[in-house]
């Protein structure tokens, strides 16, 4: 099997804004070439998370590797590498938290986004095994962001009316096709 490394679609591109659908994974015969495809996309992109919309596809499904994140103080990131398809969230608890996020399709732009800091996901592995599992902090906060992207949802939909206007420059140019990156990107124009 040829890996290939999927270009991301930026700011602006309509399939962000698309509401994803369950896959049926017995109708998927390339599945798992998607899979190794989305990983390598995001590993060279320098990403620890990324959705079927920021490949292109309407697919409800998403990967996460944390372990370039992993540190001392958060070891068990080592070994949290996850495929998660057909993903729903079943509830979101705990106090709203602000932290600085980025994203894949919207580089160069970081901002403070309230997110909760617990979930309840459901969703199918790569072996299609199904899992209802509640995450908390940082696994929760990733596994939100791009559970989002399924939603047609952005992190800067997220942020303050004034960090919005603050960065509308920035994605109006990106919805131009003004935007330059490392990896290999699909521009809106």
């Amino acid at each position: 099997m040829l890996i290939m490394i999927l270009p991301i679609y930026i700011y602006g591109h309509p399939v962000l804004r698309k509401i994803t659908e369950d896959i049926d994974p017995d109708n998927y015969p390339k599945l798992k070439e998607l899979i190794d495809n989305m990983f390598e996309t995001m590993y060279l992109a320098d990403g620890v998370g990324l959705a079927a919309p920021q490949i292109g596809l309407t697919d409800r499904i998403f990967v996460v590797d944390l372990s370039p994140v992993a540190s001392e103080e958060h070891p068990e990131f080592r070994d949290f590498k996850r495929v998660f398809i057909n993903a729903h969230i079943i509830e979101r608890s705990g106090e709203l938290e602000l932290i600085e996020e980025g994203c894949l399709s919207i580089p160069g732009i970081h901002e403070k986004v309230p997110r909760e800091g617990e979930i309840r996901i459901a969703y199918l592995d790569e072996n299609l095994q199904r899992h209802e599992e509640t995450y908390t902090g940082f696994m929760a906060r990733v596994i939100q962001h791009e559970y989002d992207h399924l939603d047609g949802v952005l992190f800067v939909d997220k942020i303050s009316p004034l960090r919005k206007r603050m960065v509308k420059s920035k994605l109006t140019n990106m919805e131009k096709g003004k935007v330059s990156c490392d990896y290999k990107i699909k521009k809106v124009r």
